[in-house]
């Protein structure tokens, strides 16, 4: 390698870190918080150096994406997640699936995947709904 080089990530920063690592560290810190939390304290959550700038920009990113929900307090913003972890992958797969226009095959191609395990639990889901049919007096509903 030339005199000068350094060894670098495609398109990155040798300290750059893998994308979506730090929406997800902001995440983990705040579902494991008993409430809210401002930039700075999320930022000691997650005991890094990253400036509070930073974590105020992971945070501004995540609300406009709807992953976290923000109420002032004082001249700032105090953070909470806006669903589980499981909502939110839930909510990814909303996302991914309403952004192609075969719809039809882009189910059939995730369900092709599923292992039989899944597929069983997705039957189940599918024929008595999350909560187990429980909302509707145990009636099936077919989709």
């Amino acid at each position: 390698m030339p005199e000068g080089h350094e060894d670098r990530p495609a398109g990155g920063r040798p300290d750059r870190r893998p994308a979506g690592e730090l929406e997800a560290s902001v995440l983990a810190a705040l579902w494991a918080a008993d409430g809210p939390l401002t930039p700075i304290a999320v930022r000691l959550a997650l005991g890094t150096d990253l400036a509070r700038t930073t974590v105020t920009t992971i945070l501004t990113r995540l609300h406009a994406k709807g992953a976290v929900t923000r109420a002032h307090a004082g001249r700032g913003y105090v953070y909470t997640p806006a669903q589980d972890p499981p909502g939110l992958t839930a909510r990814r797969m909303h996302a991914e699936l309403n952004k192609d226009a075969d719809r039809a095959t882009a189910l059939a191609r995730f369900v092709a995947d599923l292992g039989p395990q899944d597929r069983e639990r997705l039957r189940t889901l599918l024929d008595e709904g999350p909560d187990g049919g429980a909302s509707r007096g145990g009636a099936t509903i077919r989709t």
